[in-house]
């Protein structure tokens, strides 16, 4: 008669950073597809902030992240998800390089209103080779830009995936964040081929 073990899984852990310039959607997408309320660290802008935090196209902000957002996704007994947004601004940068030890991939979300933002985002995950998919945040539903014109204005490698979303949305930011998978899939299948199979 076989016996079934009653000693408790331990599911693995997958790591994802959500990446991105000031006020494009970090917080919202962590929200929208975290299976706990998600962990926020958002602090209202003050003064203080003015002549510091570009509010450029999101004057109506009024808070933002001072460290980072955490979320969890559960995708089997033996598998887990975990998700840990950035802060956007720059002077928060430094904390960068640790949140993303050990992470399997990276969203970038990108706010077809302010392109540039993106850039240091992508060259951050791109000078790690830490594989990530861009997250087009339609903000309002409009989709100003195909993927196809996004990848060419951020000068993107042909096959890093491009997603049009909208964050709050859980079923959207689902589909950044599988695309965010099978890009690291991608990158772990073509490694032994680059080194030769050693």
């Amino acid at each position: 008669m076989l016996s079934v073990s009653s000693e408790p899984v331990m599911p693995t852990a997958l790591k994802i950073l959500i990446a991105g310039g000031f006020g494009v959607g970090k917080t919202t997408m962590v929200g929208s597809v975290s299976e706990v309320p998600p962990l926020e660290t958002e602090e209202r802008l003050t003064e203080a902030s003015l002549g510091i935090d570009d509010l450029s196209g999101v004057e109506t902000k009024r808070s933002t992240t001072v460290a980072m957002d955490f979320g969890r996704i559960t995708i089997a007994p033996e598998l887990v998800l975990y998700l840990f947004g950035t802060p956007g601004q720059d002077r928060f940068w430094f904390m960068w390089d640790d949140l993303a030890l050990g992470s399997l991939g990276a969203v970038v979300l990108a706010d077809t209103r302010r392109l540039d933002a993106s850039f240091a985002s992508v060259d951050f995950f791109e000078a790690r080779g830490i594989p990530f998919a861009v997250g087009v945040n339609c903000f309002d539903g409009r989709r100003d830009c195909t993927a196809d014109q996004v990848r060419t204005a951020l000068a993107l490698d042909p096959t890093t995936p491009v997603v049009l979303c909208d964050v709050r949305e859980r079923r959207s930011s689902k589909e950044v964040l599988l695309a965010v998978l099978e890009a690291a899939r991608t990158q772990a299948a073509a490694r032994p081929a680059m080194t030769g199979g050693h």
